[in-house]
Parts: structure tokens; C-alpha cells; sequence
């Protein structure tokens, strides 16, 4: 979400001028015409406060044209800042800010979110959650997160990769992202994994990400131990490896040296994957995901273009779509998945977001 709001913020200041506020540690490159101002103190609920202070405050002294927040999360201060400055209000939703199970977010931030004048969402399945969170179809646009295109012409080393981490010449299914319950990969494992080493013994499957729970979810995730004990008990956790967090360089190289994206995401209740920005990332590299066709993620995944979607919890149809695509290669991917992700281009989304909001103020 860091990575999005920088890229949101660097996108509107090619047609406004964009002040920041962001959690404390904040650093993030926001481009040419963006200041940041960062909270002073750490954590969540404390920026909050500070925002919830000096937002209005800094809208009352600058009487700016838009108020835009990152997240539902910052609802109450989007709005207090533009009804005193008289400024428009707008609010990214990602998806879990619209439906989180908490008495007092229903209460308090759901009717703010309601009100502000214009709530862009990531996808076209988070836009019908709004709607059915009450907020007015009038008010919506769907402006999907955008992706980095890498350079074709100086690739990372794949071979150099696998060599490093011990991989073998076996097909890898990478997995990437934090380990909450959601993300289904312990679920995966119990139940479909056996039916992959069943077609290819050699196979391993490469986690990349880290263990935090959601700031609006109090559901924690099933984490690496969940992981690690369900693929012990059933005799495949040789078949596992953990890199954990991991720089954007070895990111790269790890969706260079992989054979396919696995993205086994859950339906819960008051959970919800908004979009599915790891599926772009993975397209933009010319690697398929193979995934549940859960929340927002078909708007992240081109069916037989960029990889495959299966029914949300048929895990032996997930298997066999995982089989059929590493059967495959990824080379029958390659081509089709890097021009699906080219629509999604950072440069589209600065242009779709500043669209939504010019289109806004003329209504």
C-alpha cells in the first residue's frame, strides 16, 4: 500500500501540487513536486491522531481542491479536513476497508465513507462491496493499482537465483506475500499440494513475504508455522522453502527463475482480497498465476492469457490447473501475460485516477 500511495502521490503531481502525511519511517521516493510530512510517533492508531490534527489544520492554511485517502482506514479525516476547508473529499478502497467485521468501524467509518464525494476502488469486485456498503454508484470509479514494467534488456539471472537458494532444476511455484489466513497457503498444501509432486516429484514451492496481519483484520494469519506443520505432518516440507521479505532485486530474479505464480486466495467472512497486485507483478515478468477466482482477483488475472482461474475452494481443480500450466510452460505465457500487464502501466493509472477526478468536479 506504501508502494501504490507513491505512486498515487507522484501520479497527481503531474496535474496538482501534493503534500503527503504518512506514518512515521515513511521515505518513499515521491517524485519531483510532492512533500511528506511524516508522523512524529510510530504505529497505526498514533497517526491517526496526528493526522486527525494536523490534516485540518494544514487544509484550513493551504484550502486545497481534493482531499484523497490511501485507505477507508482514513475516512474520518478526509472528511473533518474537507468540510473545513470546503475542499472535495476522495478515498481509495482497497477492499478490506469496506468490509471489515468491527461494531465500531461499521458504525463510525462506514457512514464517512458513505459521504465523501468521490471513493475510487481498486476493482470492480471492491466497487460492488462499496455498493452494497451503501455508497452511491455515482460516487465510484474503479481505477486498478498499477505496475512496474521491468526492462527486458538486462534480465536478472534465473539460473544464478536458483543456484542460491538451493532450488535444483525442479519446476518452482512461487508464492508471494504476507502469510495471513486469506492467502489460503496452508490450505493449499493440506490439500492440493500432493496432487502437484504427484505430476512433477522435483516440484518446490518458494514463499516470499512476511508474517503481519492486516491493520483492519483482527484475524492473524496462518503464518509460516501453520505452514511448516501441515507440510511436516503430511511429508513435504522438504518441498518448501522460505525466503521471507525479500529487496526488489531478488524479487525480480525470483519471478524470473520461477515456473508458476500460485495465488490460492480464500473467501472469508470480513476478508477479502481487494485486488491481487502480486498477479500483475507476476504478469508484467511473463510468469501465469494460477489462482482462485476470489474477490477482486479476475480483474488481476486474464483467464488462459496470464494464467488460469478456478472456483474459489476447489482445491483438486486448483491442483490440476497448476499441473496443466508447469505442463505447459511458462513460455505459452510469456507474450500474452506482459501485454496484459502493459494495461495496467503506472502511467494508465495516474491517467484514470486524474480522469475520475476531473470527471468528479464537473458533476
Amino acid at each position: 500500500m506504501e508502494r501504490l500511495n507513491a505512486r498515487m502521490a507522484g501520479e497527481l503531481a503531474m496535474s496538482y501540487e501534493v503534500t503527503v502525511f504518512a506514518p512515521k519511517g515513511s521515505h518513499a521516493d515521491l517524485g519531483q513536486g510532492v512533500r511528506l510530512r511524516a508522523a512524529p510517533v510510530d504505529g497505526v492508531a498514533m497517526f491517526l491522531m496526528w493526522s486527525l490534527f494536523v490534516v485540518p489544520m494544514a487544509a484550513l492554511k493551504w484550502r486545497p481542491a481534493w482531499i484523497l485517502g490511501g485507505s477507508g482506514l482514513v475516512a474520518p479525516i478526509v472528511r473533518i479536513a474537507s468540510l473545513l476547508s470546503r475542499a472535495r473529499g476522495a478515498l481509495y478502497l482497497h477492499g478490506l476497508d469496506v468490509v471489515v467485521d468491527h461494531l465500531v468501524y461499521k458504525r463510525l467509518w462506514l457512514p464517512l465513507i458513505r459521504q465523501t464525494q468521490l471513493c475510487v476502488t481498486n476493482s470492480r469486485n471492491t466497487a460492488r462491496l462499496a455498493r452494497e456498503a451503501g455508497v452511491s454508484a455515482e460516487r465510484l470509479a474503479i481505477v486498478c493499482p498499477g505496475v512496474e514494467l521491468p526492462s527486458r534488456e538486462v534480465p536478472p539471472s534465473a539460473a544464478a537465483f536458483r543456484v542460491r537458494h538451493g532450488l535444483g532444476d525442479g519446476p518452482v511455484l512461487l508464492s508471494v506475500g504476507r502469510l495471513t489466513a486469506r492467502k489460503g497457503l496452508g490450505e493449499f498444501v493440506e490439500h492440493g499440494f500432493a496432487a502437484v509432486l504427484a505430476a512433477f516429484p522435483e516440484a518446490t514451492l518458494l514463499v516470499i513475504g512476511d508474517e503481519a496481519p492486516d491493520a483492519l483484520s483482527t484475524r492473524h494469519g496462518a503464518g509460516r508455522r501453520y505452514v511448516t506443520e501441515v507440510a511436516r505432518r503430511l511429508g513435504m516440507d522438504g518441498h518448501i522453502r522460505f525466503l521471507g521479505p525479500v529487496n526488489e532485486g531478488e524479487l525480480r530474479a525470483a519471478y524470473e527463475a520461477s515456473d508458476l505464480h500460485l495465488f490460492p486466495v480464500r473467501d472469508l467472512p470480513g476478508d477479502v482480497e481487494g485486488f491481487g497486485m502480486v498477479a500483475i507483478e507476476s504478469a508484467a515478468h511473463g510468469l501465469p498465476t494460477v489462482a482462485f477466482a476470489s474477490g477482486g482477483v479476475p480483474d488481476a488475472v486474464a483467464e488462459g492469457v496470464s494464467g488460469r482461474l478456478v472456483t474459489p475452494g476447489d482445491y483438486a481443480a486448483l491442483a490440476q490447473a497448476a499441473i496443466q500450466t508447469l505442463g505447459m510452460g511458462r513460455r505459452s505465457f510469456d507474450e500474452g501475460a506482459r501485454a496484459f500487464a502493459a494495461g495496467f502501466a503506472w502511467p494508465r493509472f495516474g491517467q484514470q485516477l486524474r480522469a475520475a477526478l476531473v470527471e468528479a468536479e464537473m458533476a
